[in-house]
């Protein structure tokens, strides 16, 4: 067998290897207690993926589909943030301007 992908996570590890099973490609997740030795913080390079040596460049092609379809940094993902980020900015100076407005203009004493 042969390492074909170092996940972020065991559990994309096994997202990897879950999608190579559908196309017919048998994987093995390793890394399950080396990972769980850390605790709570990430371990970094322990969750892999193997593949059997024939399936290697069929797994290499699958893989990098997934790589290409769910990068995270893609301008799609940047312009949601930056819709976020302004919406999230429009409302916080909207309630800001609420609060100054109630205390300019209450009756307390």
């Amino acid at each position: 067998m042969k390492l074909i992908y170092r996940a972020n996570g065991i559990t994309e590890a096994h997202i990897i290897a879950g999608l190579l099973k559908s196309n017919g490609i048998e994987a093995h997740v390793g890394g399950h207690y080396l990972q769980g030795g850390i605790g709570e913080l990430a371990a970094m390079d322990f969750a892999t993926v193997n593949v059997a040596d024939k399936n290697v460049k069929a797994a290499a092609r699958v893989i990098a589909e997934y790589e290409k379809n769910n990068n995270p940094l893609s301008e799609n993902s940047n312009s949601n943030k930056s819709i976020f980020t302004t919406l999230l900015i429009v409302l916080s100076i909207t309630i800001l301007m609420m609060l100054l407005l109630a205390i300019v203009f209450s009756d307390y004493q």
